[in-house]
């Protein structure tokens, strides 16, 4: 789906959302509340998404989680950045895979690498890393270097990997499976089966396609849940109710600020 389509369409459907009471969680609930920031705190205005000050800003409000996108420059440097070129955030039409990391940094100076990420958050920030359809001329070259870049980190504990197609998850055969999490639109049904068949940690995707029985049949299996994108009181209310284990949010800095005030 054209993300600008799905981003109009999430909106309505939190604007809806925000506006039906849900009962307060439990002390006890919030205080397991496990935020994401989704591409960071950003406007990309002054600050811009996937970017160390983006990711600075959760970190600093107190959010558990970050969530980030790679793609690999042409010498084989994974670098955090959710498009394969820098026109939508940046303004810069110049396409990832074509540039080497040194011609791309002095571009698009503020697209790090995904070392830069790890060495700044990791274990300190749980990392949600989502594996972008990307050029792979060598796929098991970058995942030596893939698996080096997260080498100090341990997988589930530290960091988890996002794909829209669980195909991708083989640019990352050295994690375990515990550690996969497939990012699901409107195959919900599909997805979830293909989570519950290969023992993957669990399922994402948009709070209203994950339903309750999708929901409770994970739980059932020792996965975990992922729901996305909380912008709202009553949204936040409805998914820590449901058990939801971590809460995907493009405003996870507020929303991490009214789980402080209520804990308080």
């Amino acid at each position: 789906m054209d993300e600008r389509l799905q981003e109009a369409l999430m909106a309505a459907a939190d604007g809806v959302t925000a506006l039906l009471p849900q009962r307060r969680p439990s002390r006890a609930v919030l205080q397991g509340c496990r935020l994401v920031s989704h591409r960071g705190e950003h406007d990309n205005h002054s600050v811009y998404e996937n970017t160390l000050p983006a990711f600075r800003r959760a970190r600093d409000a107190g959010v558990w989680g970050i969530e980030c996108d790679i793609h690999w420059t042409r010498d084989l440097v994974p670098v955090v950045i959710h498009d394969p070129d820098g026109a939508r955030v940046f303004g810069d039409p110049g396409v990832v895979a074509e540039l080497d990391f040194a011609g791309l940094r002095r571009r698009m100076p503020l697209v790090p690498s995904l070392e830069e990420l790890v060495d700044e958050f990791g274990g300190n920030t749980h990392l949600m890393i989502e594996i972008k359809q990307a050029a792979y001329p060598d796929p098991l070259r970058q995942q030596d270097i893939l698996a080096h870049t997260l080498a100090k980190l341990s997988a589930v504990e530290d960091y988890h990997f996002l794909a829209l197609d669980p195909a991708l998850f083989g640019h990352a055969s050295f994690a375990p499976t515990a550690s996969y999490l497939p990012v699901a639109e409107l195959n919900v049904g599909e997805l979830s089966e293909l989570a519950l068949v290969h023992h993957y940690g669990g399922l994402t995707g948009h709070y209203l396609l994950l339903g309750r029985h999708t929901v409770n049949a994970h739980h059932s299996f020792g996965q975990q849940i992922g729901t996305g994108h909380i912008g709202s009181r009553n949204a936040l209310y409805r998914e820590l109710n449901r058990g939801v284990e971590w809460l995907f949010s493009n405003h996870a800095v507020a929303m991490q600020g009214l789980v402080d005030r209520l804990l308080a």
